[in-house]
């Protein structure tokens, strides 16, 4: 009988990278390149967490571990296409396996063309982890839908539940399972109370958002209950500020609130660092104005060089015409002489 995580994967789950990969409408080759190479080089020390790609949205991006003997996981797009498959150099003794596919569809949803595009790069040659792939999802060429596909379903909903830990793939600990710990710094979310069923990832969202509310209500009442009792009576001492994360809060908020919402807080500050080491800087650099490739100095020289030319040209187009001039007044003379005689 096989494993849970073992069907999970015949049903889609992959080890995918830890941190998004954004939402790109277009990505050149050199982007491809950069995103691989950055994400190789984040893989020596991160692990990649287990995760689905389910019905992803127009520009979505991910880079996932998928050796080259797996098939590409189930994502949720029902495509009309085979997949095309093309290998190009792209410098630096690197090559790219490119493959293309066209005319995908979301079954029993609002697509009402086959427009769904996906792209994966996989460098093959130049790069320490062969096995990250770069998947990006955009809008092509539509095509109308199969009648008799747009009821079948692709995979079986809901999704099975994440409880693997995180895997590293390359470095001195590829391989080697993430601990719980670093596993919730890294896009997942804790487990619900003792003796409920796990959440997939899209419950905890609800979740966190549910309760997020929940405790910004919370605090707004507080905040109105204490400027209430200062109206009324007027505090001796300055009140203690309320971003203080003091032991005060657990009065007015359960401790698994606060604790999420630290969380929360956290995680996205440290998204801004990761997101900024693994993808750096996306700002373009300026491109340089055309005539910034030509010297006026050397563009001077050619003009003096061009007059000077020019001008020995015509000296001697005038020496020539003065000496057919002195043949043709030559040939007259000689003419009249022997006339005369």
């Amino acid at each position: 009988m096989a494993s849970p995580l073992a069907q999970a994967q015949s049903e889609g789950l992959c080890l995918r990278y830890p941190e998004s990969a954004g939402v790109h409408r277009e990505i050149s080759l050199e982007g491809a390149v950069n995103m691989l190479m950055r994400a190789a080089h984040v893989a020596q020390t991160v692990p990649f967490s287990w995760g689905y790609i389910d019905k992803p949205g127009e520009g979505q991006t991910y880079v996932i571990f998928l050796p080259p003997e797996r098939p590409f996981p189930n994502d949720g797009v029902r495509y009309q296409d085979n997949e095309a498959k093309v290998v190009v150099s792209v410098g630096n003794g690197r090559e790219m396996e490119i493959c293309e596919v066209k005319f995908g569809f979301i079954p029993n949803s609002q697509d009402q063309q086959a427009w769904r595009f996906r792209r994966r790069y996989r460098l093959i040659k130049g790069t320490p982890c062969p096995q990250l792939v770069l998947v990006h999802y955009t809008r092509g060429q539509a095509a109308p839908i199969n009648p008799a596909l747009f009821q079948q379903p692709v995979r079986g909903y809901p999704l099975r539940p994440i409880t693997e830990s995180g895997v590293f793939v390359a470095g001195e600990r590829a391989g080697q399972k993430a601990q719980p710990q670093g596993n919730m710094m890294h896009n997942q979310m804790p487990a619900g109370p003792p003796g409920m069923p796990p959440m997939n990832m899209h419950q905890q969202q609800t979740m966190v958002a549910h309760q997020n509310n929940n405790m910004e209500m919370m605090e707004r009442r507080h905040r109105e209950r204490q400027a209430a009792e200062r109206a009324a009576n007027p505090p001796v001492r300055p009140p203690r500020p309320e971003d203080d994360d003091s032991g005060d809060e657990v009065e007015q908020v359960s401790t698994r609130t606060l604790s999420m919402a630290r969380y929360k807080r956290n995680h996205e500050l440290m998204n801004e660092v990761f997101q900024t080491a693994a993808f750096g800087n996306k700002a373009i650099p300026q491109k340089p104005g055309i005539s910034s490739i030509f010297s006026q100095a050397e563009l001077e020289a050619k003009v003096a060089k061009l007059q000077g030319e020019i001008e020995q040209l015509k000296q001697r187009s005038d020496e020539r015409r003065a000496r057919a001039e002195q043949k043709r007044s030559n040939g007259i003379d000689s003419m009249g002489d022997v006339m005369t005689i």
